[in-house]
């Protein structure tokens, strides 16, 4: 029993290894150089794209790429000191006492209100750099 595909396969391949050979042929004995100039061109050509602000005040930006690591420092280590009060069953069967009167608030609720204005701070600052093309 012989495939339909076995022979436009094996007539395919000799074309293509003549057709590779005879661009061998043809092909110019000599390796394309380029001049000094359009070498010194292409190494003082910026790839990416600066905007305006990225241009004229470079330490602007780099001053919210400062604040955008700190954020994200500061929004990592408070996350990581954050406990959960719901954790296991007693969370999901006793579940969390809530009250019309909100008196001081505790370590907890203050460390949440934290995070919560460092993330977006964080934010604005990421938008701010995308805004500026650093």
């Amino acid at each position: 029993m012989t495939s339909t595909f076995g022979p436009t396969l094996l007539a395919a391949a000799p074309t293509a290894a003549a057709g590779a050979a005879a661009a061998a042929k043809h092909a110019p004995a000599t390796a394309a150089t380029l001049s000094p100039d359009v070498i010194r061109q292409l190494q003082n050509f910026q790839f990416a794209h600066k905007s305006g602000l990225a241009g004229s005040a470079p330490w602007l930006t780099h001053t919210f790429a400062g604040l955008f690591l700190a954020c994200a420092i500061a929004l990592v280590f408070l996350l990581a000191v954050q406990t959960t009060k719901q954790e296991g069953l007693s969370g999901t069967i006793g579940g969390r006492v809530e009250s019309a009167y909100r008196p001081r608030l505790g370590f907890d609720q203050q460390l949440a209100r934290l995070t919560s204005y460092v993330a977006l701070t964080m934010v604005f600052f990421g938008v701010l750099l995308s805004i500026t093309g650093i």
